[in-house]
């Protein structure tokens, strides 16, 4: 078994009388190691499908499985338990805590799970993304470009098998965007980490080892990047 298994999962929400359904019946495998691309059309269903593949959100039916854990079976605290243990985040918007430095907000995810190096880890991890003079600012005091890297370094920190990315570079000019493209994936591989990112760029995608591509709530085919 891959480390993510998606079977027969739909999401469906109520609406009123209405029955809108984002997700109808999508099954993915994804082998550990491998870096895939979400790719499709606003409101296809690509940031469902992530949250769910991550364990925020539970499909109407169907079973995500990540790294042997069902998540269907899980308690609410469990599910959060498994995503701290295996599980990295890139957000577009960075998602950095604005009251703490760059440094501060690395350490979060390592002192979370008592890291006894988790200031040193930290450092380590900033000067990797070409932070080290930075590290005492907070997020109000970098540029996107410098937030996004902070967000990596972070994502990182708990060394994840698996990395949730959504459009990371869609806040950022070509220049950031790229630096930051290559920053996730050189770590990703020193790291062994999985990647999966939801993404509207195509040269992006294609730096994946494969494309899922959804439209309507439905894989519609998948190819190599």
């Amino acid at each position: 078994m891959g480390i993510l298994s998606i079977k027969d999962v739909s999401k469906t929400y109520q609406s009123g009388s209405r029955k809108l359904t984002v997700l109808d019946q999508v099954n993915i495998e994804i082998s550990e190691g491998e870096s895939i691309a979400i790719v499709g059309p606003s409101g296809s269903g690509k940031t469902t499908l992530l949250g769910l593949c991550a364990g925020l959100d539970s499909p109407s039916t169907g079973s995500v499985i990540l790294n042997g854990n069902a998540f269907e079976k899980l308690t609410e605290d469990q599910r959060a338990a498994a995503r701290s243990r295996d599980v990295g985040f890139i957000f577009q918007n960075f998602q950095l805590l604005p009251t703490l430095t760059a440094l501060e907000n690395v350490m979060v995810p390592l002192e979370l799970k008592k890291r006894k190096d988790a200031k040193s880890k930290a450092i380590e991890l900033l000067e990797k993304v070409g932070l080290k003079d930075r590290m005492t600012h907070y997020p109000t005091q970098l540029s996107g470009g410098e937030q996004q890297r902070v967000s990596i370094a972070r994502a990182f920190a708990n060394e994840p098998k698996i990395l949730f990315a959504d459009e990371p570079t869609g806040n950022l000019d070509t220049e950031t965007g790229e630096m930051i493209e290559d920053l996730i994936f050189n770590l990703n591989k020193e790291q062994g980490t999985t990647l999966i990112l939801v993404t509207h760029d195509p040269e992006l995608a294609k730096r994946t080892d494969r494309i899922i591509h959804i439209k309507g709530g439905k894989i519609q085919e998948e190819s190599h990047g």
